[in-house]
């Protein structure tokens, strides 16, 4: 009962409210940049969008993961970016305004990418097992507007038509959502703990890959097409820091099965870990000036 109630309404409640103080701190130019700043955004967005997943399928294959260690991992692919990025991105001296522009059209974007990949990751993985799981396109598409689309876009009319007070509440509602969330993670994560070490047993190993790949992966190609360090940084952060709330919410509120969001638990340790560093090690440079398309 205390896990259903707060993994159908405390989680989702928590994502709503990050993605209303993160719609608090855009303005329409940040989608705008995509049309004047091409390349960093369609590089970012790549490798959140494509790369991410292909990764990620290829680990599940290439480690013969069971079907609910799979599907859990591509749950987790599957939701790029999120306010976390953001965060750590501030803290390495990135370029925030490409992190927040990523962030925000990811977000947008994974109304239509989610549903199809976890539809394909479902009926691939799941295919001679006993789990038979249907995803409804429609009703997750509903779902991710509501937690994630209308947030933002309130919070976007929020910081437009009461600009001083979106401003002045950013560091508050940044902590108050921050709070939330590890509150109500932890509880979850302690109510399941013991699928919590199996999960390490078994995903470990896959969900390091996939962070150090996929991180590695962004920096790479951002340095190819002669990106600066900024956008760089900027990049790999957002390919390696998933949205584990979102992930989250998928796993346990529309397929729900707790299961499936185990390896987002053990993701997030990885996650934390790498970003961790990054932010120790990047923070301490100083800071230099540049535009999203250097």
């Amino acid at each position: 009962m205390i896990v259903t109630l707060l993994t159908k309404v405390f989680l989702p409640l928590s994502l709503a409210i990050i993605m209303l103080g993160m719609g608090m701190t855009l303005i329409p130019a940040d989608f705008t940049r995509i049309f004047k700043f091409p390349k960093a955004i369609f590089i970012g967005l790549v490798n959140q969008l494509l790369l991410l997943p292909i990764i990620a399928f290829s680990l599940a294959v290439a480690f013969n993961l069971d079907p609910i260690m799979a599907v859990g991992v591509m749950i987790l692919a599957a939701c790029p970016g999120g306010p976390t990025s953001n965060l750590i991105t501030q803290v390495c001296k990135g370029n925030i305004a490409l992190s927040v522009t990523l962030t925000a059209i990811a977000s947008f974007a994974s109304i239509i990418t989610i549903p199809f990949i976890l539809s394909y990751a479902l009926e691939y993985f799941g295919t001679g097992t006993d789990v038979i799981i249907k995803l409804p396109i429609m009703d997750t598409i509903l779902q991710i507007m509501v937690i994630t689309v209308i947030p933002i876009s309130i919070g976007m009319f929020i910081r437009k038509y009461k600009s001083n007070f979106a401003i002045r509440m950013e560091k508050p509602m940044r902590i108050a959502s921050t709070v939330i969330f590890i509150l109500v993670f932890i509880a979850v994560i302690a109510a399941n703990f013991h699928m919590l070490g199996d999960a390490m047993e078994r995903v470990g190993i896959v969900t390091l890959l996939l962070n150090i790949l996929t991180m590695g992966a962004g920096y790479l190609t951002a340095r190819l097409f002669k990106l600066n360090l900024k956008n760089a940084i900027s990049i790999s952060v957002e390919s390696g820091i998933q949205n584990g709330t979102l992930a989250f919410v998928i796993a346990t509120t529309i397929l729900n099965n707790i299961e499936m969001g185990i390896p987002t638990g053990a993701y997030a340790i990885w996650m934390f870990t790498t970003g961790g560093i990054l932010m120790w090690q990047l923070g301490k440079r100083k800071e230099t000036t540049s535009s999203i398309n250097a």
